[in-house]
């Protein structure tokens, strides 16, 4: 008996399609690839202007360069450094206690400041011409305001004049070790002083006005208003401009270079100056840079301690 029954032949293979979880990963390593893709013009600059120049002032602080061929470069380890420290260097007295001073009178002098004129401005008319009026010297080149201030504090000059006027003697205020540094410090928180107001004043007009009409019910005076309402409102804008003038009276070099270049003395040398003088006067490539490092310690640790402080006492308010 013949079998009629076909033999089975197996059917042809199916493919299964990839998972899911596939498909994903491939689309979210493609986006990632299209993105760095894009942003490649912007790390590429960071890393011409910002990675190179780090890593090569590194190195030079660790090194003894005079500035002309590479080859020249000496490693010396951490001598610059010890140096910057050792018995009889400036650059911790009187230079970096200049500049945490010059920093410190600036800030206290352009937060104070800026406060009461941000809080006069904001219940003035026309606010617009008065914040303008105050940001005039921050569009003033450095050099011109400066030497006009540089004038104003001669012998004959104006603020003299006035003091004359008043029956008080004249003063040698950028000639005396005594009154150089706060007279520059009065210049740069003037100069400054106009950045800070518009902050403020934008602060207080996120100040709802709920609150005064409340404190107004419970009859506060001007004052109480002002330290029990406006200023804890004021906490954030209060920490931008703090931290951002700190910044750059640690920073300073222009203002004083044209009014004191340091002088009298080292009475107003502070450690951008000095990195200045090491790099270009004198050819010391290793020690500026390694002063460089050691300014960006202290202004790291300053940032750290107001942030910290501010946070804490948003967090007991």
């Amino acid at each position: 008996m013949v079998n009629t029954l076909a033999p089975q032949t197996a059917g042809p293979a199916t493919h299964r399609p990839p998972p899911a979880g596939a498909g994903r990963d491939r689309a979210r390593r493609r986006q990632t690839a299209v993105a760095y893709l894009f942003l490649a013009p912007t790390l590429l600059f960071f890393a011409v202007f910002l990675v190179l120049p780090l890593g090569f002032a590194l190195l030079l602080s660790t090194s003894r360069w005079a500035g002309f061929a590479l080859s020249d470069i000496r490693p010396v380890g951490p001598a610059n450094f010890t140096g910057l420290f050792a018995d009889g260097s400036t650059f911790l007295a009187p230079i970096l206690t200049n500049t945490l001073l010059f920093a410190l009178g600036t800030v206290a002098l352009a937060l104070a400041g800026s406060v009461v004129v941000a809080t006069c401005i904001d219940r003035l008319r026309l606010q617009g011409l008065w914040r303008t009026l105050y940001f005039l010297p921050m569009v003033t080149t450095v050099v011109a305001v400066g030497n006009v201030w540089k004038y104003m504090y001669e012998p004959g000059g104006l603020v003299n004049g006035v003091l004359n006027a008043l029956g008080l003697g004249s003063v040698a205020f950028l000639q005396d070790p005594h009154t150089a540094l706060p007279a520059v410090v009065v210049v740069q928180a003037w100069a400054s002083a106009g950045s800070a107001v518009l902050v403020l004043t934008a602060g207080l007009k996120s100040v709802p006005v709920t609150y005064y009409e409340a404190a107004a019910l419970d009859g506060a005076g001007a004052v109480t208003v002002f330290w029990r309402i406006t200023l804890p409102l004021l906490r954030p804008s209060l920490l931008f401009v703090c931290v951002t003038q700190f910044l750059t009276g640690l920073q300073s070099f222009a203002l004083i270079t044209v009014m004191t270049k340091g002088g009298p003395g080292d009475a107003t040398a502070v450690a951008a100056l000095e990195m200045y003088r090491q790099a270009f006067s004198y050819g010391d490539w290793g020690t500026a840079s390694a002063a460089a490092f050691v300014l960006f310690v202290v202004v790291l640790l300053i940032t750290l301690v107001q942030l910290w402080l501010f946070r804490r006492r948003g967090e007991d308010a």
